[in-house]
């Protein structure tokens, strides 16, 4: 399930290798080796193929040689197409994700910004009756994990903000109570134009958005365990953004203000936490998180002729977005289990460890050549030839 998850691809050779390691350690293991030192010298052999495979790759630059790569993955150059055409859009730290289509056929979507799923509270916001949409043209952002109820909150904010004749949109948990009536009525009379959505996500992963859109926009989250009232704040703790776009089920910030080496620094922070995490759950959340700052999301509609035909393709495109990704990463080696035989050449030859160490990674350089036997084999030739 890693191979998959991490590369997209290799599940099978990776099975066939963990099988040939499990069966000669064990059989080792009944003959009186010592486990402990068997498995030592497993894992230096293994770094050290590990090291030679990085270091034989080609890395894969244009928008050609990832086409390539996905459209072998997915077996459709349609989709490598489409997966080199994300992938060049939104960067290596961009998220490309997949989902289903009521139309036949592959369509892709781009989200320019940071777009989280929460629309606006009220329509009674919204500017653009056509589509629905409350449009604000560089407006202050106020971001707060509390609840905005109170008049004399919304009044403060909005008298701030009205100084500068510019439009105003509240992320907060929520807004109710006569705060919301406020902002309503004074949207509604053209006084002051302004949208209000809730933040998005739950408790510590809340927080953790808020501070996103704080270090995107250059605001501060307006929080009382900081010290920050909503009834004493003054404007520095307000966000700037090109625009703003607020639908019912979701927002997006254009070209937020905040300074590119603290947008830089918080992307670091978060890639540093995925690599520590475990979870997979936890690992995807900091991915989409890592998207909206870094690169963008791309998402990939898929539709067939019928819901067993488009969930196999969707499978498919998903592997093969992964298997690009990790192209761009790590680049390519030939493929068919020959570029492990060829690592175990070169390495095998300058590799000198003792007793059962030596004997550990014996078995990693003899199950090197099982995937590439088990290919010939399958092919109907022998494969010790």
């Amino acid at each position: 399930k890693r191979t998959d998850d991490v590369a997209g691809d290799g599940t099978t050779t990776a099975t066939v290798l963990a099988q040939s390691l499990v069966h000669e350690g064990l059989k080792n293991v009944v003959a009186g080796s010592n486990p402990i030192a068997l498995r030592r010298g497993i894992e230096k052999a293994s770094d050290a193929l590990v090291k030679q495979l990085v270091a034989s790759a080609k890395p894969v630059e244009t928008k050609e040689h990832i086409a390539a790569t996905a459209t072998i993955s997915a077996g459709d150059p349609e989709v490598g197409e489409k997966i080199a055409e994300a992938l060049d859009k939104v960067g290596q730290d961009g998220v490309v994700t997949v989902e289903d289509h009521n139309r036949f056929g592959l369509d892709l979507d781009f989200t320019e910004g940071m777009r989280f799923d929460k629309g606006y509270i009220s329509p009674y916001f919204v500017t653009n009756a056509e589509d629905q949409t409350a449009v604000l043209d560089d407006p202050y952002i106020l971001l707060t994990s509390s609840k905005v109820s109170s008049q004399q909150d919304v009044v403060h904010i909005a008298e701030l903000v009205m100084k500068t004749g510019k439009p105003l949109l509240i992320v907060a948990e929520d807004v109710d109570g006569e705060a919301l009536p406020t902002l309503i009525l004074n949207n509604i009379r053209g006084t002051f134009k302004s949208c209000a959505v809730k933040a998005p996500g739950f408790g510590d992963r809340r927080k953790a958005m808020l501070q996103d859109m704080a270090i995107l926009t250059g605001g501060q989250v307006v929080s009382e365990d900081l010290g920050l009232k909503l009834d004493s704040i003054d404007l520095s703790v307000f966000g700037t953004a090109k625009k703003v776009i607020v639908s019912k089920d979701e927002t997006t910030i254009v070209s937020g203000g905040g300074s590119k080496e603290d947008v830089a620094a918080r992307v670091a922070q978060i890639r540093a936490e995925i690599e520590k995490t475990d979870s997979d759950y936890d690992r995807e959340k900091l991915q989409e998180r890592l998207a909206k700052l870094a690169g963008g999301v791309a998402v990939i509609k898929v539709g067939a002729a019928t819901e067993v035909e488009a969930k196999e393709r969707k499978h498919r495109i998903e592997d093969a977005v992964r298997n690009a990704k990790a192209a761009i990463e790590e680049g390519l080696v030939p493929g068919g289990g020959v570029a492990l035989v060829q690592a175990a050449e070169k390495v095998e030859k300058d590799f000198n460890l003792e007793g059962d160490e030596a004997t550990g990674a014996a078995i990693v350089f003899s199950g090197i050549e099982a995937p590439i036997k088990q290919i010939a084999e399958n092919a109907g030739l022998s494969g010790a030839v």
